[in-house]
Order: structure tokens, then C-alpha cells, then sequence
């Protein structure tokens, strides 16, 4: 079978027409490279070289086979180009899902830093619900996803990159709202509002509060934290929030307050989701170091508890 080292031996004696300075040029001895040429020749069944000890010509149909030769040494080299740009982290576009409570609160930290360190990246983000990103990931649509654990990822691998816990967000008219932590069991009596069923927080919430029942079947219909934020603003009950999110939703409203949940945490982590068998760990290790490096910028900037 014809290998791509005779290939290049021979582009190298076309190159240089002097077997010794081939070999030089291909770091081999001038015998081996006379060898590889001679059975490259046998394989071919037609002569590429005339050589003589004075001179080396190219014979009319060693010109056609050293340009096919030209053209597969070069398809070869694009294919290891190709290879080593993907062991490159981002050098592909990537397609990232990203639950709405984490969304549009890590991409304003995330993405300067990934303009700054990788300026020529990709990113594709698909905003949807844990369930339907979940599904995406198995079946190849999506590269990977990030979601707040816990949350069932059957088959496939969770790489956790942050933990955070809740604040309870009221009016600052309210009896509560100077203090400094909250129970759980003081939310009872809070008029608490939640996001509608199929968002994760929700159930994050129940759970580390212990709440009633009554409250997980309380429908307020809000899809996003922002309506949730509004709603307390127009006196309609009070929110929980993650950390995360504080400083975007509430920075601006001055007659807001947020109080921590004093209930053990960390209350929500936040990770990437992908395939076990996923190609594309170089790129998704990147974003993971590029989300901490942000969130603990961010943290930094905006001390609180995590």
C-alpha cells in the first residue's frame, strides 16, 4: 500500500532533484529514502525518476503522480490542521443551552471574558426549560447545557462550576425585610410567589424551604424572575431569588430588599451537562473555567454569601 512518507520522499526529490539532499531535507538516510521511492515505484508500476550520479529528471508520468501527490499531502495536512484545531478549545462553533434563571444573568459576566480570551468563538445558545435541554444533549442538537442541580441528567455527565444559595426579596416596608438571614418558616406568612410549574428553581425552592404544599400549587404564571421582581414592586407578595441574580434584578429598585435564606446550602449548584462520550471537553472545560472566573469576579465585586 502506498504510505504518505513515500509521497513525501518524493515531493522532496521533485523539490531539491538530488536523492542525498532529499533525504537531508526528510531527516532519513539517502539509502531508505532510495528504497521507499523504489517500491513506491514497484507499487505504481511506472517509473517517476530518471536518476543517474550526476542528475535526477522527472519522468512525464512521475509529473501526474507527484501532482496527485501534491494534492493528497495536502488534503492530509488539512485533516491534521482540522484535528488539532479541535483539540483547540472554541475553535468550532459550539451550541450551548442555558436555563432562563441562569441565562441572562451569567451571560453579561461570561461573555467579555470569552470575547477577551477567545475572540474568534462561536457560542450558539438555546434559552429553554432543564427538561427540553436535557433532551437536546442526548440527541446530538445541542453540544451541552447548563442547569442548577439538583435535577435528574440519567446517562449523562454533570461537570459542577458554582454553588449559590437563595434570598428572599420583599419591599423594604415590610416587617422582615432589615433583617439579615430568614427561616423558612418564616416565609410562610410571607405571601411568597413562585415560578410556574417546569422551572427547576420552583422545586429547588420547595425543597431546601420545606414549604406547604399550598405553595407548590400556587400558580402565579410567571416564566422569568424579572415578572417575579415586578410583581413584589407592585405589592403583590414577596420572591426567592439566586445569588446570581441579585445584583441584575434588584440593583436598580432601591425600595427593594434582599434577606439570605438561612437554610443549609448551598441551595442551588450550578453545572454543565453533556454527553459522556462528548468530543468536544476541550471547549466545554474552557467555558467552565471561563463562568468561574467570572462569577467569582462578579462575587468579588458584589460581596454576599456563597
Amino acid at each position: 500500500m502506498i504510505s504518505i512518507k513515500q509521497l513525501s520522499y518524493a515531493v522532496a526529490v521533485e523539490k531539491t532533484l538530488h536523492f542525498k539532499h532529499a533525504a537531508e531535507l526528510s531527516h532519513i538516510s539517502q539509502s531508505a529514502l532510495s528504497t521507499a521511492l523504489n517500491e513506491l515505484e514497484k507499487q505504481l508500476g511506472l517509473q517517476i525518476f530518471e536518476r543517474d550520479n550526476k542528475k535526477v529528471l522527472i519522468t512525464p508520468l512521475g509529473r501526474q503522480v507527484l501532482t496527485h501527490a501534491h494534492s493528497i499531502l495536502e488534503q492530509v495536512n488539512n485533516l491534521e490542521q482540522l484535528a488539532d484545531s479541535q483539540r483547540c478549545p472554541l475553535s468550532f462553533p459550539i451550541s450551548v443551552g442555558i436555563i432562563p434563571t441562569i441565562c441572562p444573568y451569567l451571560l453579561p459576566r461570561i461573555l467579555p471574558l470569552l470575547n477577551q480570551r477567545y475572540p474568534n468563538a462561536q457560542l450558539n445558545i438555546v434559552e429553554e426549560q432543564s427538561q427540553v435541554l436535557l433532551d437536546q444533549v442526548r440527541s446530538g442538537e445541542i453540544d451541552t447545557a447548563i442547569l442548577a442541580l439538583p435535577y435528574p441528567c440519567d446517562g449523562l455527565l454533570t461537570m459542577e462550576f458554582w454553588q449559590e444559595d437563595f434570598y428572599w426579596v420583599t419591599l423594604k416596608e415590610q416587617r422582615l425585610a432589615h433583617r439579615k438571614e430568614i427561616t423558612s418558616g418564616e416565609l410562610n406568612h410571607c405571601n411568597l410567589m413562585l415560578l410556574k410549574e417546569g422551572h427547576c428553581l420552583k422545586e429547588h425552592a420547595l425543597e431546601v424551604c420545606r414549604l406547604p404544599q399550598q405553595i407548590a400549587n400556587q400558580g402565579v404564571g410567571a416564566t422569568s424572575l424579572n415578572t417575579l421582581i415586578e410583581m413584589a414592586l407592585g405589592k403583590l407578595g414577596t420572591t426567592l431569588v439566586p445569588q446570581m441574580a441579585l445584583e441584575q434584578l434588584i440593583g436598580r429598585h432601591r425600595g427593594l430588599s434582599a434577606v439570605h435564606l438561612n437554610e443549609p446550602g448551598p441551595h442551588r449548584r450550578i453545572a454543565f451537562v453533556l454527553r459522556p462520550n462528548s468530543t468536544r471537553m476541550p471547549s466545554i472545560e474552557a467555558l467552565i473555567s471561563l463562568g468561574r472566573e467570572a462569577l467569582v469576579q462578579s462575587e468579588d465585586a458584589n460581596p454576599g454569601k456563597n
